[in-house]
């Protein structure tokens, strides 16, 4: 019997998740012969430590392992977070991206600036100008695409400030660098 479909997946673990304090942001079934691998992508807003998500990926292996859907298939498990190439489509993936500099694709423009605050009409974004950081409204409906963007170089003080600061139990841009942009992962073989 092959690995179950993405819906299955989804249907047997979305409780378990939530109830673990955590969103499931996607699950991806990929059929690879022999052995297929499936990922579960979680976050919150407190983000996720490797050992969270050591103990969740064990948990859900235990859920796997006590169904027959997945027979005797040998397959791969991966609990990850999202990474940093998700795009922004939900309200808490705004949220928990304030802070962060971002690349928003309009109708007719691109605007790239720092998240900040977030309401059901609009984002405010901060965006650099000749006379220092101001804040821009954009609206949610006009937004197509926006993805969050790996920073190299510390942010100003004064964008953070002007975007509200970063949420509590994210990493700062600030504080980042390229290894930690890297996204949390646990694999399990079965």
């Amino acid at each position: 019997m092959p690995v179950p479909s993405k819906e299955r997946v989804t249907e047997l673990i979305s409780d378990l998740v939530h109830s673990q304090g955590y969103d499931l942001e996607d699950v991806a079934v990929n059929l690879a012969g022999k052995h297929s691998a499936v990922r579960i992508m979680v976050d919150s807003d407190a983000g996720l430590e490797l050992d969270a998500v050591a103990r969740l990926s064990h948990t859900i292996s235990e859920v796997f392992d006590s169904v027959p859907d997945f027979g005797e298939t040998p397959y791969t498990l991966e609990v990850t977070s999202p990474g940093i190439d998700r795009p922004l489509t939900h309200e808490r993936h705004w949220r928990r991206a304030r802070g962060r500099k971002v690349r928003i694709d309009l109708p007719n423009e691109t605007v790239v600036g720092r998240i900040g605050r977030w309401d059901d009409d609009a984002v405010e974004v901060v965006i650099g100008s000749r006379s220092g950081p101001e804040v821009r409204r954009v609206p949610v409906s006009d937004i197509e695409k926006a993805i969050v963007q790996v920073e190299f170089s510390k942010p100003d003080p004064r964008e953070l400030e002007l975007a509200g600061g970063i949420p509590e139990g994210r990493v700062s841009p600030s504080d980042s660098d390229i290894s930690e942009e890297e996204e949390v992962v646990e694999e399990l073989d079965k």
